[in-house]
């Protein structure tokens, strides 16, 4: 059974119903066992014990949060040689890809070791406090699903 962690941080519940539906799809394939966690209930070491790392954030001032950013400097100091992962945001207007992009190239400064095994998604949300806007999560489930049949054994 393949093991995934989902952090994320969610200023306002749409990064975590995002990761939620992240979760549901990747529940769809067979034999994945999938959690959520704020990043300030993970201690960076119990991430070695998870197959797969997920990162969430809501675009925050043109990236992710400040909790996320030091969660994935601490994660730097652990060694995750080889570890896959992916990352997710939250956005609204013009900032498409804003914090995915920054969080991918922090990963990839900061714990190389980490493995992104897709591209980053992007979901829209209709304001500051949302709703998700109609149609994105789909496109989470599937994000979900595309990791989880990587996994696949």
């Amino acid at each position: 059974m393949a093991k995934v962690i989902v952090v994320y941080e969610s200023k306002y519940g749409n990064t975590k119903q995002v990761a939620e539906t992240i979760v549901e799809g990747m529940n769809e394939i067979e034999r994945i066992e999938a959690v959520l966690k704020e990043p300030k209930h993970v201690e960076p070491t119990e991430v070695l014990d998870y197959d797969v790392i997920l990162i969430g954030s809501p675009n925050h001032i043109g990236g992710p949060t400040r909790g996320i950013r030091k969660f994935i400097d601490k994660l730097g100091k652990i060694g995750l040689e080889g570890k896959p992962g992916a990352v997710f945001d939250t956005y609204m207007g013009g900032d498409f890809n804003k914090a995915v992009r920054k969080m991918e190239k922090r990963i990839n400064e900061k714990v190389p070791g980490l493995k992104l095994i897709t591209s980053g998604l992007s979901i829209k949300v209709g304001g500051t406090k949302g709703p998700i806007v109609e149609g994105e999560l789909p496109k989470c489930k599937d994000f979900g699903k595309k990791i989880a049949s990587q996994l696949e054994t």
